[in-house]
Parts: structure tokens; sequence; C-alpha cells
């Protein structure tokens, strides 16, 4: 095993735990706004986590699937922002 490939799978060793912490403050974020924090955090993580596995197979469809992720969940932030200040998509 290659240092490169100890480094990756380091990497994601952190971003599991970093998906923990995630998830824990989603379901006990004593705020909505702390649990959007929360759930775009774990979106990065996700789309970290496809580009990891990307970078370690040579597969561009995880790279894809990153690139798709990070767009709704940039979209579903913003969807959710407006939501929690009370204002319409069309605003």
């Amino acid at each position: 095993m290659s240092s490169f490939e100890i480094f990756i799978y380091g990497a994601i060793f952190v971003l599991a735990l970093c998906t923990y912490l995630c998830m824990y403050r989603i379901c006990r974020g004593p705020t909505a706004a702390d649990r959007t924090v929360g759930i775009d955090i774990l979106g990065v993580t996700l789309v970290s986590f496809c580009a990891l596995l990307g970078v370690l197979t040579g597969r561009d469809l995880y790279i894809t699937l990153a690139i798709a992720w990070a767009l709704l969940a940039f979209i579903a932030t913003i969807g959710l922002g407006k939501y929690l200040e009370g204002r319409s998509f069309d605003e």
C-alpha cells in the first residue's frame, strides 16, 4: 500500500468522523438554523467522499456525482434559508 493510499484512507476516516458529528448536530441542534448548517456541512462531506472515491478508483463517475450533489445541496440550502426567513421563492 502506497503512502498516497494511506493518506486517502486517513482522509476517509476523518470525513466519517465529520459525518457523525454533523448527524449529531442535525439531530440535537437547538434551532432550525443549526440543523440547516449541519445539513449543509453534511452535503460538503458527501461531496468530499465522492471526490476521494473518484481519486482512489480512477473513475470519473464519482466526480460527476460529486458535482451533481454539490449543485443540489446548494439549491436546497438556498431554498431552506428562504423558507426559514419566511419569504417565498419568488422574492
